[in-house]
């Protein structure tokens, strides 16, 4: 098992980005509205789709066989 498929941005697939991204986002968000004194009910549940959505495609990225995105890299000599 590759863990850097999990952390390594170069490493993830589209679906682990955009959640890694929305994680991020949210992180700040959530800064933001505790500097200036706001709390937004259910915002905790946004954690949750983002954790959710990060983990299917984690299981995406593993079960995607290697050379799934290597027919574009064909190197002729």
């Amino acid at each position: 098992m590759k863990l850097s498929k999990i952390y390594d941005p170069r490493e993830m697939n589209s679906y682990q980005f955009v959640a890694a991204t929305g994680l991020i986002m949210t992180l700040v968000a959530h800064l933001i509205l505790a500097i200036i004194g706001k709390t937004v009910e259910n915002f905790d549940a946004l954690y949750l789709c983002w954790l959710v959505f990060f983990s299917a495609g984690t299981v995406a990225n593993y079960n995607s066989k290697p050379g799934d995105d290597d027919h574009h890299h064909h190197h002729h000599h």
